[in-house]
């Protein structure tokens, strides 16, 4: 009995379909199930394109004087959004797929990512109902992303100790960090039903130092090095393990100094000048640490070039936090770079990061070129774009308006680009008709 030619089973058939024209064949749900990274990034870009098309749509509406009504106040509600709404669904993709290879474990069935998944997609989507209806609603939706979290951080919680690797460091670090996220989850659901803002800015700000953006170090740390030696011959992958808890603990510091300016604002000068200390030494560090992982020599190489220019956002951010904080100190608070340095790091490095290693992913695992073609490489330099716009918006107050609504404008079309091209690829089967 003959197969079917575009089920992930048939991999003889698929392998002749592959040598015409995989997108020729019609996008069907079945292939999202293929692969762990096909079902998490698929759902993790509707979320993006979600949640980018609703800001915009905010900050058209309030640049046109429409009054819209809020359960929860609208920064706290964007921070929260933009912080922990698409992030851990990539992060699901990303950690099992590659999660499996640096424990030494069979690959993981994507079915069984289902559950989590779609309590965390599903969840969020009640939250944004409640952030325009009721607290409570949105509270119900942010407990269905928790538990979802939850679910799938004792996964790979269990993926670890069934692991004998020697050197899991980076997948117990990501454990943490993981574990540091449901936390903030669940705390962030704690405030809604209590109706906190302050507590929800708390929750959001544990959720992107402590969950976030080390999850973020953690995989830079390892992946960034490796990937520099293995395009750059005469590179090494340098990535002593000293740097990585470096990197860890000062997002963690940020985390409860972030935390320290919501409960005990204004904070002494002593602490503004303590903040500018550590700050602007680990940005000349993460300066240098660009360099050292082949920064410009990797710039010939499209998709390396990716990632070191999201690290270099890292060091631009820590930068402009040390300025800022300096201003403060020498203002008594009345002068700063405003949101800046958090837009830097947010939407520079984590959001050119997560662009790049998903590129990466989706290409590799697609039996695709591991490279960026030139529809990547445009969509990168707009997302570039669009983070410069927003980072200088925040420094110049007088042209804030317009400058915000064009970053927001380009953020949506660079990943908005992204999800529909990389979108049709998860839905139909490899390239090189391998299962997968």
């Amino acid at each position: 009995m003959k197969s079917n030619p575009i089920t992930p089973a048939s991999t003889s058939d698929t392998s002749r379909a592959a040598k015409i024209d995989v997108m020729a064949l019609p996008w069907r749900p079945i292939w999202l199930l293929a692969a762990p990274h096909r079902l998490a990034f698929f759902m993790a870009s509707l979320m993006l394109v979600a949640s980018s098309l609703w800001w915009g749509f905010i900050l058209a509406a309030r640049s046109l004087n429409m009054a819209l009504f809020w359960a929860v106040p609208v920064s706290a509600a964007h921070a929260l959004l933009m912080t922990m709404g698409f992030m851990p669904l990539f992060f699901v993709g990303f950690l099992f797929t590659a999660g499996p290879r640096w424990l030494g474990l069979p690959e993981v069935n994507a079915r069984s990512l289902l559950p989590g998944l779609t309590l965390m997609l599903g969840g969020w989507v009640v939250v944004l109902i409640g952030f325009h209806t009721h607290v409570t609603v949105a509270c119900a939706g942010m407990s269905l992303v928790a538990a979802g979290w939850t679910g799938l951080a004792l996964k790979f919680l269990a993926m670890l100790r069934r692991s004998h690797e020697p050197d899991r460091v980076h997948a117990r670090a990501v454990t943490l960090a993981s574990g540091v996220g449901v936390i903030a989850l669940w705390m962030t659901a704690v405030s809604l039903a209590v109706d906190s803002e302050l507590l929800l800015r708390t929750a959001t700000q544990v959720g992107l130092w402590g969950f976030i953006a080390p999850v973020f170090a953690i995989v830079s740390h390892r992946m960034i090095p490796f990937f520099g030696a293995s395009a750059v011959q005469f590179l090494d992958a340098w990535r002593p393990m000293w740097l990585l808890w470096l990197m860890v603990c000062m997002f963690w510091m940020k985390a409860v100094l972030s935390a320290a300016d919501l409960w005990w604002w204004p904070v002494s000068i002593t602490l503004r000048w303590c903040q500018v200390a550590l700050e602007l030494p680990y940005a000349f560090l993460l300066l240098w640490l660009a360099l050292r992982w082949g920064l410009v020599q990797s710039l010939k190489i499209r998709l390396i070039a990716m990632l070191h220019g999201g690290f270099a956002w890292l060091a631009i951010s820590f930068a402009l936090h040390a300025v800022s904080h300096a201003l403060m100190a020498l203002t008594n608070g009345e002068l700063s770079l405003g949101l800046a340095p958090l837009h830097a790091m947010t939407m520079g490095y984590l959001g050119a990061t997560m662009f790049a290693m998903t590129t990466r992913l989706s290409s590799g695992h697609g039996g695709r070129p591991v490279a960026a073609d030139n529809p990547a490489w445009t969509l990168y330099w707009i997302l570039q774009m669009a983070v410069l716009l927003r980072v200088v918006a925040a420094i110049w107050p007088a042209a804030s308006t317009p400058l915000t609504l064009l970053s927001i404008s380009a953020w949506t079309a660079a990943t908005a680009g992204w999800a529909i091209r990389y979108g049709r690829w998860f839905g139909r089967p490899r390239l090189d008709g391998r299962p997968g």
